[in-house]
């Protein structure tokens, strides 16, 4: 038997690095989060979701991302996100920032993008596992930044690989079901983060209301 890393000779093969660390989104979030006041709990969100909710849905998505990474079938990668869960645990300004590193170191390995994973009750390849990650970190990254009044940096390759996803994604409710929400139209000259925020159904221009 062969084992992982060896060739039938038995000679040691070099490890494949993934294609796309989601470091850079992972680490993003994490200076978000920072920035939150907690005055700001309770405003919208580009997305729907008041703060507190939407720090809680990030919560639990780098929980059930972590654990897909590792192929976990259990309650963090076989139960829907609930969009009504609003109370963040105590230590949330601790906890987001651990559970964000964890999230970007499980998918450093390289077996995380084989076989199949498992997050929010959806089997999916762990390639595009991976994928969805990162779109959740981008996307809700810039639904954090614009709802608290924060800058948002996303880096090429992480704004790539979302995109590329949501351009992927055909526009009809059955397909963007839990996903995105109905495409806002945007200048197709507009810079690629406005595209993506488009394609997924967000408006550019949103800000919180005065």
């Amino acid at each position: 038997m062969n084992l992982p890393g060896t060739n039938p000779t038995g000679t040691e093969l070099p490890v494949q690095t993934p294609a796309l660390d989601l470091g850079a989104p992972a680490a993003e979030v994490a200076r978000l989060v920072a920035g939150v006041r907690d005055a700001q709990l309770g405003q919208p969100t580009p997305c729907g979701f008041p703060v507190e909710t939407l720090l809680n849905h990030l919560l639990g998505l780098c929980v059930a991302f972590t654990d897909a990474a590792a192929k976990v079938v259990g309650p963090t990668t076989m139960t829907p996100p609930d969009a009504a869960a609003t109370s963040l645990p105590q230590r949330w300004r601790d906890a987001l920032p651990e559970c964000l590193t964890a999230l970007a170191q499980a998918w450093r390995r390289p077996e995380a993008w084989t076989g199949t994973s498992h997050a929010g009750g959806i089997e999916m390849p762990g390639e595009v596992m991976g994928v969805v990650a990162n779109d959740e970190l981008v996307l809700h990254g810039w639904d954090l930044a614009r709802s608290t009044g924060q800058d948002f940096t996303v880096a090429p390759a992480n704004l790539a690989a979302a995109w590329q996803l949501v351009s992927e994604t055909p526009d009809d409710p059955a397909a963007r079901a839990g996903l995105f929400g109905p495409v806002v139209l945007v200048d197709p000259d507009a810079p690629l983060l406005d595209r993506l925020l488009g394609g997924a159904g967000r408006d550019p221009r949103w800000s919180p209301p005065a």
